[in-house]
């Protein structure tokens, strides 16, 4: 079964890089995630966690730059994986107007207030980095849509999931999305916290 019911721009992409089949993760998981649902998406590595996020993120903001403020937020381990999934996102993104930024620890938070003051659709960033723009009235997330997590087993570290906690608190209204490759119980006590009433797909 092919991809179906996605943005235009998407299918020409998918066409382009040669993607024709979803995963079982994808077709399961994409449907829901379009609905609007809080979900967690757990398949082994390898079965299309990273892709269904870009695709869901970029239905989402429907291929398009929009105002200044980020519509879409991923929170990631570290600068590798920071640096990874911005380099997969171009990929995706070479036929529209999205705009993406990657920020890390090691990045000057100075520089990165002033690069994303100057408009941005997606912010790809660490916990720590987050909260330190947070904090610094760095990032404005009134227009914020969907918040996802890439590969969020790195968040049984209490200090992560205690700078993902702080975040989602001042984000008023938002979609969040949770990628693993097992439901880990520091992830299910996200519940409590910001995934109220999520779905879980598991592949």
């Amino acid at each position: 079964m092919p991809f179906k019911k996605l943005h235009a721009h998407i299918l020409e992409t998918l066409e382009r890089l040669k993607i024709t089949t979803p995963t079982p993760l994808q077709r399961s998981s994409i449907p829901v995630i379009k609905s609007g649902s809080n979900t967690f998406c757990t398949a082994p590595k390898g079965g299309g966690k990273t892709t269904t996020l870009v695709l869901t993120t970029l239905q989402k903001l429907r291929c398009e730059a929009m105002g200044n403020a980020p519509r879409a937020v991923v929170l990631v381990e570290n600068k590798e994986k920071a640096l990874a999934l911005y380099s997969t996102f171009l990929s995706y993104t070479k036929n529209n107007s999205l705009r993406v930024y990657v920020g890390y620890e090691e990045l000057h938070i100075d520089i990165q207030k002033s690069e994303i003051f100057e408009g941005i659709d997606i912010l790809i960033s660490t916990p720590k980095a987050m909260k330190k723009l947070f904090l610094l009235n760095g990032i404005n997330t009134s227009q914020l849509k969907l918040f996802s997590i890439d590969d969020a087993e790195f968040l049984n570290k209490s200090t992560d999931a205690g700078a993902v906690i702080s975040i989602t608190q001042s984000i008023k209204k938002c979609q969040y999305v949770v990628y693993s490759e097992k439901l880990h119980p520091q992830l299910k006590h996200f519940e409590s916290y910001f995934m109220e009433h999520s779905k879980i797909i598991e592949a």
